[in-house]
């Protein structure tokens, strides 16, 4: 009786060949980790991504009608956000979504000359912009005076309240984005050359002769590439926690659900490298059309600078892109401390990508 053709072990066999082939590249370890690697130990180091917008919030009972309001509504670099109750803003004060909540009130000293108290509400989650909040609020302060008064009665006072919270660090910002930017290239870049050459050389039609479907054979390229991006992704998250303090609320757990959203990340842009290859004729088109695609992306979906900092149009498009997706789904997993089933916006963007990019590769795949 002769032995039964399994499918999965033709697709294990493929994903060790192709394993094997991306450990011996030296362009796929320097896309997938050199570079992140070194974008991690730069940027983590000296750079602080979240200097150009503060949001901040105000406490329902803030004087909204006075000169102290109006003149920080119309500072640009602060950015007023609003919640539908108290607790969520503590919350968000608390997860580093605000810099600080601000309490004005009147307290008029003087007849008929406004005078207001500012209790500036912080927390250690706001350990690099309060600073520069307040700052900013001096000046205003200072302005005001300038114009209203002419013999130095301040406008108000400010009294700054510290609440305990999480130090947001640059390094919590940076590295969930330098993971997307490794994930991107390898599954695009690296995905779009691989298929594109195992086509070219005929090893796609012997593979056609064989009993195994092309369904497997993606599994296998996406097996392979799984394992070697697993290596990559534990070496930059350990990087970033040992050497810079990146913040893994919940510990391993926090690690495993990274990683998990990691996978489905991985699956979107492989696909999208397998539809690059299947559509393009000559190997010399893959770099521009895989550079259309991933460039846009590294540009506008946050891995270097926030989304907030965009027009509001063009955050709409950034909002869409799967990577924009993926790394604010990571940044909420590892400091919110958000389970992966509490973030159903990012994860319903990608189960949506996954599966748009899943079909498109099983409908365009070709053997030659």
């Amino acid at each position: 009786m002769s032995k039964r053709y399994s499918q999965l072990q033709a697709s294990l066999t493929v994903a060790k060949a192709s394993l094997l082939a991306m450990l011996r590249s030296p362009t796929s370890i320097v896309f997938s980790l050199l570079f992140p690697i070194t974008f991690i130990i730069v940027f983590g180091a000296i750079v602080d991504t979240n200097a150009v917008t503060i949001k901040i919030a105000f406490t329902p009972d803030s004087d909204t009608t006075g000169a102290l309001y109006k003149a920080i509504t119309r500072v640009k670099v602060l950015k007023p956000v609003t919640y539908s109750s108290q607790n969520q803003m503590y919350d968000a004060l608390n997860k580093a979504n605000i810099t600080a909540i601000l309490d004005i009130k009147p307290d008029s000293k003087i007849p008929f000359i406004p005078h207001y108290h500012v209790q500036l509400i912080t927390s250690n989650s706001s350990l690099y912009k309060a600073p520069m909040l307040r700052s900013v609020i001096d000046g205003l302060i200072d302005e005001l005076n300038k114009h209203m008064f002419q013999k130095n009665i301040s406008v108000a006072t400010v009294e700054v309240k510290k609440l305990p919270g999480r130090a947001y660090l640059p390094i919590d910002f940076i590295l969930p984005g330098q993971l997307g930017f490794s994930l991107l290239m390898a599954g695009v870049f690296g995905s779009a050359f691989l298929l594109f050459n195992l086509r070219q050389s005929q090893v796609l039609k012997k593979f056609f002769a064989t009993p195994i479907k092309r369904a497997y054979i993606i599994l296998g390229e996406m097996l392979s590439r799984l394992f070697f991006q697993v290596i990559g992704f534990a070496i930059m998250v350990s990087l970033g926690y040992f050497l810079f303090d990146f913040t893994l609320v919940n510990g391993i757990s926090t690690f495993l659900e990274m990683l998990l959203l990691s996978i489905l990340g991985l699956i979107i842009f492989m696909g999208i490298g397998f539809i690059v290859s299947a559509m393009i004729k000559n190997e010399s088109s893959i770099a521009p059309v895989a550079n259309t695609i991933t460039l846009p992306q590294i540009l506008l979906c946050g891995l270097f600078f926030p989304v907030e900092n965009f027009p509001d149009w063009l955050q709409f498009i950034c909002h869409l892109l799967p990577l924009t997706f993926f790394v604010d789904g990571l940044r909420k997993i590892a400091f919110e401390g958000a389970h992966i089933w509490q973030i159903p916006v990012q994860l319903t963007g990608l189960l949506s990508w996954a599966l748009v990019v899943s079909f498109v590769t099983i409908k365009v795949f070709r053997w030659e």
